[in-house]
């Protein structure tokens, strides 16, 4: 009888002992998922917070001295260029670098090499480049294959009279 009752007692040890590894099985399984969750949620978030800073230049109208201010915010990003173009200067100047805008889709946005002209040609009322701060200018946002925000490009619109 005392064998008897030393089994049972055993057994209900292991019943038990298994019992608690399957909750904290089942439990671990459980965290790992709402852990890939969060860490999907915040990838998504990251993201968002890393093109806000664009937004505001995504196919709207900026005055000319939010693109002075453009070119001075983004002048020492790497791999980014800005492109204006004014009334005066229809082909358009790149700062910072130039991009692939134009030809195969597989480069679109892409650098090309590095633009040497210099932000403060931006301000001399005497050149091409001057950006007059009253103008309004269309902006774009240029977007490599990546869905990478690689450039700016500002269009002065003209009023028409």
């Amino acid at each position: 009888m005392n064998n008897a009752s030393s089994a049972l007692k055993v057994a209900a040890g292991i019943f038990l002992t298994i019992a608690l590894i399957t909750i904290v099985v089942v439990l671990f399984v459980s965290a790992q998922e709402a852990t890939k969750t969060a860490q999907n949620n915040f990838s998504d978030i990251q993201t968002e917070l890393s093109q806000a800073a664009f937004t505001v230049y995504d196919d709207t109208t900026v005055s000319g001295s939010q693109v002075t201010n453009a070119l001075r915010k983004f002048k020492d990003r790497d791999q980014f260029g800005i492109r204006v173009l004014t009334g005066k200067n229809r082909q358009g100047e790149w700062y910072g670098n130039t991009l692939n805008i134009t030809g195969n889709a597989d480069e679109f946005g892409s650098v090309i090499n590095k633009s040497n002209t210099d932000i403060s040609n931006s301000w001399n009322e005497s050149l091409n480049e001057y950006v007059n701060p009253s103008g309004k200018f269309k902006a774009r946002v240029v977007k490599d294959n990546s869905n990478v925000v690689r450039g700016l490009i500002f269009t002065q619109t003209t009023v028409s009279p």
